[in-house]
């Protein structure tokens, strides 16, 4: 009977150690911008299920004042796809890098200003439209997974 329990728990350990170290491993290979990304797409998907939902726009405001704290922060780096582009195109990467980011940061306004007059069809559209400046910027800006 100890030798089965000893057997199971040495057979979870070695199933969950692998795990445990490929989450360290992505945490030391994520960079500031990276980690402040993560941060607007949780509040992201937090906003999908809250907006059409009109007594949930404090919460919805909550996780659009989350999203504009880090979309100001990121706007200040330079992401790791930089060091990829040709010395002499680094400029106008960074130039695009920073207009993509504006033009997400005024939608961010846009979706706030919709929320605080209670506009939750309009609020909708707007996330939308962030939702395509998401893949749009993430398909020109972010390093590829390997």
């Amino acid at each position: 009977m100890k030798i089965r329990i000893l057997f199971c728990l040495l057979t979870l350990g070695l199933t969950v150690a692998p795990g445990l170290r490929a989450q360290d491993a992505k945490k030391d290979d994520q960079t500031e911008l990276g980690a402040k990304m993560e941060k607007i797409s949780g509040a992201f998907r937090k906003l999908r299920g809250a907006l059409p939902d009109a007594t949930k726009n404090d919460d919805s405001l909550a996780q659009v004042a989350i999203i504009k704290e880090n979309a100001t922060a990121a706007l200040k780096l330079k992401p790791a796809k930089l060091a990829d582009v040709p010395a002499a195109d680094q400029a106008k990467f960074v130039a695009d890098y920073q207009a993509e980011m504006n033009k997400l940061l005024d939608s961010i306004n846009q979706l706030e200003a919709a929320l605080k007059a209670g506009k939750n069809d309009d609020a909708q559209k707007i996330y939308q439209q962030m939702g395509q400046i998401q893949k749009d910027g993430h398909a020109e800006f972010r390093k590829k997974k390997q």
